[in-house]
Parts: C-alpha cells; structure tokens; sequence
C-alpha cells in the first residue's frame, strides 16, 4: 500500500508529510477498534513496526538526499572546471604562434584559433565547429589567396589535399599571394582526431632564396677555379649549342686564342676551328659531330680522338646534361700514346721472345720425348732380346731336368730355374715400370672374369708357398670384373709374390669381398708387418724394408708396379698393416656381375699329374733357333712328335711332306720379314681345319694383345712357362 501511497518522485518533505498522516490514521484506527481477543494490541504492534520501518526509511531517504546533494555540488564544480579547462585550451591555442585546428574521428571541425583562418581571410566566415574537413578543403582550394603551381587546377590541388588527408602524419609549403609561404602540418591522434598546424615561414624562405643565390655564386666562382685547375680542356653548351663557360686549356689545347672564346659563340664556330686543325680518328667526320649536338632526342656519351700531326693527339668526350646543355672535356694522351707505342713495341719483342723460348721448349721437350721413348723403346727390345734366351734356357733347364737321375743334381737344377725366373720377372718389372713411365700406356678395360686370373696365379704359387711352409689359402669367387685383364693379372701377381717373399712363417689368405657395386679383391699375409711411417715409401722404386732379402729375390719394383697400374686403371689401392700384425693389401676393381662361386677356403699345394702327349704332333713355328731348340727337346720329352719350322713356307712345306695336320700350335708372333703369327695361324686353318694355337712372344704391348684378341687367340709370354704351355697342351689333346 505504502508503495502505491508514496511517490518516490516526490520531494523528501511531501514524502514525509504523507507518511506522517498515514501513521495518524492507523493510529486512529486502531484506538477506535475493540478487539476482546487482544486484536488491538497486534494492531498496535504491528504499527510500532511500521513506525520503525518508515523512521528507518525516512534515514535512508534523507541519505540519499545528502548523498545526491553531495553529488549535484561535485557535478556543478566539474561543470565549472570544465568551462574553465576549455576557456583554458581556447586561450592556449589563441597564444601560440602557429595556426590550429582540431577535427574529431569523423572529421568535423571542433576547435581553431584566429590564426588558423588569418592566412586566407576569405575561409574565416566558413570555419565554425561542425565543419565537415572535405568542405574546408573545397573552400581552401577556392580561396583567392592561394597561389598554384604551373599545368595545376584547383581542382587537382582539391584532391592531392584529399590524398594528402589519409597520411597519418604529413607536412608540405602552401604558397600564397604576396609571395607568402604557410608550412602546413597534419597529425593524426591516437583516437582518430586530426590535428592541423600552420606556420608562416615566409621569412625562412626568403632567406633561404638569400642564402642560395649566394651559394651559387660561390659555386659559381668554386666551379671556376676547378675549372681552371684542372688538366682537361672544358667547353660548356647551352640546349641552343651556344658557348656558355670554358677554360684556359680548352684554348691552349685546340689552339684557339682566349679572345676568341667569349659567352654566346655557336659550336659550329669550335667545331670549324677543330675540322681545319685536326684530323678526327675513329670513324668519326666533322658532320657526325655537328648531328650530334642537333639531335633533338637524347644523345648518348661521344667519346672520339683527335691528331695534329704527330705532336699532339686529344682525347675527346662529349656527355648531355639534364637541361639538354653538353659538356665536352678535351685530354691530352699525347704521351700516353707514346707510351702504348712504345709498350707495343716491347710486347712485340716479348711475344718474340717468348715464340723463340717457345720453340726452344719444344724442341727441348721434343727431345726429351724422344729420349723417353728412345729409353722404352730400348727396354722393349732389350727385354724381347732378353726373353728369347732366357726361355731357350728355362726350357732347355726344363728339359734336362726329365733326365737327372741324381737329386743333388736335381737341387741344383731347380736353384738355376729359380735364378732364371728371378730374372725373368725383373726384366717383365723393368718393361712394366718403362711402360708406365712413358705415358703412353693404353688399357683395354673389358669384362674379366675373376677366377681365371686367380687360379692360374693360385696354381703358379703353391709350389713356391709349399717351399717355404706357408699356408697358401684361396676363397674362389667368380665375379665378372672391368679392368684391363693383363695388368689386373700383373698386380695381383705381384701382391701374392709380394706377400710370400716377405712372410716367414705362417699363412697368405686370397681371396675378395663385395662392396655395393665393387668387389674388393685382398692380399692377406701372417708377416711382419709395416710401420705407418713405411708404408707410402714402400711403393716407391727399389725400396725394400727387409734389406736381407736377397737381389735374386726381388728389386723392389713389385709394388711401385701396383701402385702405377692401378693408378692408370682407376682402382684404388689400399693398404692395413701394422708392425708385428701382418699386412692386407686390397684393390677394389667394378663388379659386372657375380656367378656362383665355391663358399669353401681350400689349400692349394702339390704339383699336377702331367699330361701324356705320346702321339700328338705339335707344330712348332719360331724364328729363334735357340728357343726353337729348346722348345722342342722339352716337347718330346713330354712324349709329343715336334715339328719344327722357322717360317710359314717351310711349315707348309713340312706338312704336305708328311702328309699330317698337327694337334697344336705353337707360333710366334713377330716372325721374319715382318708375318705376324695370327696371319700364319689363319693360313693353316685355312688349309688343315681348326687347330688349337696359342702365339708365344715377348712383345708385351697393347696392339700385339689388341691384334691376337681380334684373331681368337691367347698369348703364352716369353720366358715361357713350362706350366703354362702344359696346360695349354693337355686341353689341345684333350
């Protein structure tokens, strides 16, 4: 009730007042009720209550009075301080020098001073609060007092001030009538507002024009003096061609008196002067010139000589400038060109000498060329020389030896084969490491199959091995290698003798090891080893580390042998050793392909049951009646019918006599009057069906393999192997 009886609306006094009568006629109410029941007591109650709640209330509203009073009092003082802030600010901005504006984030005009408006007094009328800042620039770019540039319309500068506008920060020179300049400055706030500055700088600008002008005529005077210091000859041009500045030696070098040179000339007048005098070089006329400095478009630097006779020659260079002027610069290269005459003349006679010290060097190298293939050529020959009676006595020792009886006599005959194949192998060195040295050496790289070269090495040293004791093992492996097969059979032959000459005691273990696409192919000895410090010097030529070793033994060209080879096949060569550890020689070779191969290690030793050859008829051509001798004696020892011929006529002729076709051949390759053995044995085949041949020669050279591969044939090297030509012979007979 009290709530529909009470308007809060009301002031505190008319609250109070309807309160108090409300109180009044409960209380009179409650006094004229009679309740027997104690009603009127409840009443009563219920009204002191009441009572209590409206004095609690009429505290709480009075309090809110004070309260509200409180705050219209602190209201009205912000309102004064605010009114007396903002006449603050506006006498603030009124004192300051500058011009100011405040535009608001939606860009409306809030406040200026009077300076603002004072530059163009015809803007003052529209510049009120509320303006919006496109319409103060639409009326700015009206004003009269604003002065333009040249080729701009007010509409232009309208929206370059627009454009302007949308910086955050920016500053530009506005130019007014009476050559007023006003710097305007426009800053944006952090709430969007702008801020808009204007300063006169009018003075600054009139001082700068002061100070410039007289800065050019102190780079005017300081351009003088350079030009005058410096020592190329200087004319300048206007853009009509007319003479605007020069220097002394412009005229002392183009021999024109310094009276002549005066302001306004025409370059023709120059340019006829420089036409009479000098003779113009490098494709260049008078007129070319003169089309040069009419052109209308761009003209790009003109650079050209200019000679008086012989005294004098000037370097000229003609460049435009940006107001379409040119400058042209004269340099005196007289001496310079002396100079060049002169330095080409000393280059003639240094490229003289160096043709002559050329030659010289070539006839030097020509003749040491000529010596180093005299040199290989000689060893050639002198080991073919060589291998023709060291064969003839390796086969006649051969031969003898099937016919001691005596075993002392059999010791020593076997020492003399020893002696004889040491110095076998160190004629095949010495034509190895001639033949590597020369640099002419030709490899054929072709597919080799691997286990043909390791057995036949394998069987050639079981027997040395099983003389010393040693364990020669082989691990088999029938890969398909690329390399060339003579000289990869040359270093593993001279790895394994390597091995078994220096390893006193113990084992040699052959064998290979796949890597990716390559197959490592290792030596592997129980010997003394090599010290890190030894093991480059080891490779070099007759280096031995065991000096007891005797000559017969070796000269220590095995491994520099090895190491050239693979050089020139491209197969790195590997050495692990260590004192006391035994050492492991490894070469790894491309791998073509890999065939089965047997997973066993076995030894290798004993000598092979010969093969009988009673009854076969072996033909024997050689031209060397010594080695022809020997051959055959040894041959009927083993049981053959030899026959025995110095050429192809007297083979032939042999033949038709006895009316035979032989089971084998043997043919050397060079005979007389220069027949080769392959033509030989064609002609024989031709003539008694296929025969099986081998060609025996101590030429070991690339063409002789290249010319008996091409044919079909295999070689047997001079000294020839017993070994070897046994079986040759007993897969001939089969």
């Amino acid at each position: 009730m009290s709530a529909a009886l009470i308007d809060n609306s009301d002031p505190l006094d008319r609250q109070n007042g309807k309160l108090l009568k409300i109180i009044e006629v409960l209380m009179r109410r409650v006094e004229q009720v009679t309740d027997d029941g104690g009603a009127a007591y409840a009443h009563f109650e219920r009204a002191v209550i009441l009572e209590d709640q409206i004095s609690e209330r009429t505290r709480d509203l009075e309090h809110a009075l004070d309260l509200l009073n409180d705050s219209n009092a602190q209201l009205a003082q912000a309102i004064r301080e605010a009114e007396r802030a903002r006449s603050d600010l506006a006498n603030a901005i009124e004192t300051i020098q500058e011009g100011f504006a405040l535009f608001d984030s939606d860009g409306r005009l809030v406040l200026h001073n009077s300076r603002f408006g004072m530059y163009m007094p015809d803007l003052v009328a529209e510049l009120r609060p509320g303006l919006e800042f496109a319409d103060y620039v639409r009326h700015a770019s009206q004003s009269r007092f604003l002065e333009l540039p040249d080729m701009q319309s007010r509409g232009d500068w309208a929206a370059r001030r627009m454009q302007l506008h949308q910086e955050k920060h920016v500053m530009f020179n506005l130019n007014l009538t009476g050559d007023c300049w006003v710097q305007v400055s426009e800053h944006r706030t952090r709430d969007g507002q702008t801020v808009i500055l204007q300063t006169d700088i009018t003075d600054i600008i009139r001082l700068e024009r002061r100070e410039r002008g007289k800065l050019l005529d102190d780079q005017a005077q300081l351009i003088r003096a350079t030009l005058e210091h410096i020592d190329q000859g200087v004319c300048i041009f206007d853009r009509s061609g007319q003479l605007r500045g020069w220097n002394q030696n412009a005229g002392s070098m183009l021999s024109i008196p310094i009276s002549r040179f005066r302001v306004g000339i025409e370059f023709d007048v120059i340019l006829r002067r420089i036409g009479s005098d000098f003779e113009i070089e490098g494709g260049l006329s008078a007129h070319d010139i003169a089309v040069w400095v009419g052109a209308q478009d761009r003209r790009a630097p003109l650079r050209f000589y200019m000679r008086s006779g012989t005294h004098k020659t000037l370097d000229v260079f003609a460049r435009q400038m940006p107001d379409r002027g040119f400058v042209i610069s004269f340099s005196d290269v007289t001496a310079e060109r002396a100079a060049a005459r002169a330095l080409a003349h000393a280059n003639e006679r240094l490229e003289q000498r160096v043709r002559d010290r050329t030659l010289e060097l070539e006839d030097a190298l020509a003749k040491a060329e000529r010596a180093n293939a005299s040199k290989s050529r000689f060893v050639a020959a002198a080991s073919h020389d060589l291998r023709q009676p060291l064969s003839a006595a390796r086969l006649y020792l051969a031969s003898l030896q099937e016919e001691l009886a005596s075993a002392d006599h059999r010791v020593l005959m076997d020492k003399a084969q020893r002696a004889l194949t040491s110095v076998e192998d160190i004629i095949d060195a010495l034509l190895d490491i001639s033949r590597l040295e020369s640099g002419h050496v030709e490899v054929d790289v072709t597919h080799v199959p691997l286990r043909r070269i390791t057995d036949q090495l394998i069987d050639e040293f079981a027997p040395i091995a099983a003389i010393k004791g040693l364990d020669l093992r082989y691990v088999p492996c029938g890969a398909m290698v690329e390399s060339d097969a003579s000289y990869l059979r040359r270093v593993l032959q001279n790895l394994i003798a390597n091995a078994i000459r220096y390893t006193p005691s113990g084992k040699v273990l052959v064998g290979a090891r796949r890597q990716g696409r390559n197959l490592r192919l290792e030596v592997r000895d129980t010997g003394p080893g090599i010290a890190p410090a030894d093991q480059d010097r080891i490779f070099q030529e007759f280096h031995r580390l065991d000096a007891h070793v005797s000559a017969a033994e070796g000269m220590g060209l095995g491994l520099a042998i090895v190491d050239r080879a693979c050089a020139l096949l491209g197969h790195p060569l590997e050495l692990r050793s260590d004192l006391g550890c035994g050492a492991c020689f490894s070469v790894t070779v491309p791998l073509v392909s890999v065939a089965r191969s047997g997973p066993e290690i076995r030894g290798v030793g004993g000598a092979r049951a010969r093969a009988s050859l009673e009854g076969r008829i072996v033909l024997l051509i050689e031209n060397d009646p010594d080695l022809r001798h020997a051959l055959t004696l040894l041959l009927r020892g083993w049981g053959a019918d030899v026959v025995e011929a110095g050429n192809l006529l007297e083979a032939l002729t042999q033949l038709a006599d006895l009316g035979l076709s032989p089971d084998a051949m043997l043919v050397d390759y060079e005979l007389d009057e220069g027949v080769r053995g392959p033509e030989v044995i064609a002609r024989i085949i031709a003539r008694h069906g296929v025969i099986p041949a081998r060609i025996i020669t101590g030429h070991l050279v690339a063409e002789m393999h290249a010319h008996c591969r091409a044919a079909g044939l295999e070689v047997l090297p001079k000294p020839i192997d017993p070994a070897e030509l046994e079986v040759f012979l007993k897969a001939a007979v089969g």
